[in-house]
């Protein structure tokens, strides 16, 4: 398949080995890796980067093989849920930061077509997600309305 706005194909990329039991060396709990989901997510951070963090300084490999359930679901039975999808907010601030950079740089041309193109994939995923009933029908893409939502 290509991608969406090159004339390339696009990278297959390696996957993960399955694993469905927990790994000898990880000495955490599943209740513990619980904790520290929840307490990550109330500092703020995004699901891709609570994994991350977890990975790299507490030495679990996989959220779901230690505790059972994704993060995603860790965070929805603790009611903690963002507005938008991280996919979504991501493009979003993408695209904040390109409208930012035109205010002072009104004659940056590719900078123009960058946006129109965030902008495109944004409209994209919005139907997407409004046809799988995660956003609301009558969301709308209003860059300076969805700024307060977005923080940076």
């Amino acid at each position: 398949m290509a991608r969406i706005h090159s004339r390339k194909k696009g990278k297959s990329g390696s996957t993960r080995p399955p694993r469905l039991e927990k790994p000898v060396w990880v000495e955490r709990s599943g209740k513990e890796v619980e904790e520290d989901v929840v307490k990550l997510a109330k500092k703020g951070h995004s699901k891709s980067m609570i994994g991350t963090i977890l990975r790299d300084s507490h030495g679990v490999p996989l959220v779901k093989v230690i505790t059972g359930k994704k993060v995603s679901k860790i965070l929805e039975e603790n009611e903690i849920e963002s507005m938008l999808p991280e996919d979504l907010t991501n493009l979003v601030k993408k695209a904040l930061n390109i409208r930012n950079h035109l205010e002072d740089n009104h004659k940056d041309l590719e900078g123009r077509k960058g946006l129109q193109r965030t902008e495109s994939k944004i409209y994209r995923l919005i139907k997407y997600y409004k046809k799988k009933k995660v956003l609301a029908p009558d969301f709308k893409y209003d860059p300076e309305k969805i700024r307060t939502l977005v923080a940076r």
